[in-house]
């Protein structure tokens, strides 16, 4: 399978770190012109290191993906530099910090501040490229979403997997909606990956005996990489996935 990407424009938020990171890498690594997103701008300006790092250059560009009209703004001006959009990858999410705790101390705030990055964040992408999209007769969507949209959370936090659920459900409706233009909509659910801060204190968090049992759990007995998520958007993205929309693929090491 020989997948390219020479001459199509690949948009992916949450691109300073971790799943986002690698993704964006990936892409470029194969030829798109790529434009990473993220709020977190030290880290994504690592991102653009790495990049040239590489010989496979990128742009970066800062962006709250919370926020609507800079969502929409972004989108246009990528549109207006490269004059097509092919592909939107939707990283873009996390728990903010937030740590498990029981339901009735779940403060509004704190409940709304991760579905606007992880649900919200990403039905404001996808609205700003359809059009670009639906001109053009063709796209790729792929939005990262998480085990805990297929399951429980591994964090015990209520928000996140209320959100990574309604983003797969996102997920589906859309692809009904815009496979009419050749628009493909598809889900990378990771499973536990050691990729990015919070998981590094996650997976300490849970000491040697339950590090033991994480793995134990998993069919494959070891830990995925990011490289192994990007892997999956990267197919998805591709022509060979052209007949594939509306689908969620666990990427965990089988469960």
């Amino acid at each position: 399978m020989h997948i390219r990407f020479d001459g199509r424009t690949a948009l992916v938020t949450g691109a300073a770190h971790g799943f986002g990171r690698a993704i964006a890498l990936a892409f470029a690594a194969l030829g798109a012109n790529v434009v990473a997103y993220d709020i977190a701008e030290d880290e994504l300006r690592e991102t653009a290191a790495a990049a040239h790092k590489a010989g496979t250059p990128l742009t970066v560009r800062a962006l709250d993906v919370s926020d609507r009209s800079a969502v929409h703004q972004a989108v246009r001006a990528a549109l207006a530099d490269s004059g097509r959009i092919d592909v939107l990858v939707n990283d873009a999410g996390g728990v903010l910090g937030q740590l498990g705790r029981p339901l009735e101390e779940i403060g509004e705030a704190d409940w709304r501040a991760i579905f606007a990055v992880n649900l919200d964040g990403a039905f404001y992408a996808c609205q700003a490229v359809a059009p670009a999209m639906k001109a053009a007769g063709y796209g790729r969507i792929v939005n990262v979403s998480s085990g805990a949209g297929l399951g429980i959370s591994l964090t015990g936090i209520q928000a996140y997997a209320s959100a990574k659920a309604g983003q797969i459900g996102l997920t589906r409706q859309l692809a009904h909606e815009l496979g009419p233009w050749g628009i493909t909509v598809n889900n990378v659910a990771p499973g536990f990956v050691r990729s990015n801060p919070t998981t590094e204190r996650q997976w300490q968090a849970y000491g040697e005996a339950g590090q033991r049992a994480l793995v134990d759990g998993i069919a494959l007995k070891h830990l995925g990489a990011p490289e192994d998520i990007a892997n999956a958007v990267v197919f998805f993205a591709s022509e060979q996935a052209g007949w594939i929309t509306g689908q969620t693929l666990a990427v965990d090491g089988g469960k």
